[in-house]
C-alpha cells in the first residue's frame, strides 16, 4: 500500500494501467487530449512480483477492476466511470487545474 501512495504522489496525475486494457488506454488517451502528461505505471511491464503486489494493494483500495487507476494530487479519484463522469460533468478540469496539471 506505501508503495502505490508514493508512486501516486510523484506527479500531477498518476495513471495505474496494463498496456492491453482497452479501458486504460481511453483514460490515457484523456488526460493527454487534455494536455496532461500524466505518470503511467503499466503493472503487466514491471517484474511480475511488484506488478501484482501493486495490483493487489489498488484493489484493496476499492478498484475494481485494479485498472485503471486514476490518482490527481496524489489522491485516489476512480477508475474509468468516474473519470469519465468527471470529465462530462466538468469537474476533471477543475480538478487538474487544482493539482497543477493544467495551466489553462
Amino acid at each position: 500500500m506505501d508503495r502505490v501512495a508514493k508512486a501516486a504522489a510523484q506527479k500531477a496525475v498518476v495513471i495505474f494501467s496494463k498496456s492491453s486494457c482497452c479501458m486504460c488506454h481511453a483514460i490515457k488517451r484523456l488526460f493527454y487530449e487534455q494536455g496532461v502528461s500524466p505518470m503511467i505505471y503499466e503493472l503487466d511491464e514491471m517484474d511480475s512480483y511488484n506488478g501484482r503486489e501493486m495490483e493487489r494493494a489498488l484493489l484493496r483500495l476499492g478498484c475494481n477492476p485494479a485498472v485503471p487507476a486514476v490518482f490527481i494530487g496524489g489522491r485516489f479519484v476512480g477508475s474509468a466511470n468516474t473519470v469519465m463522469t468527471l470529465h462530462i460533468n466538468g469537474s476533471l478540469k477543475k480538478m487538474l487545474k487544482e493539482a497543477g496539471a493544467l495551466w489553462l
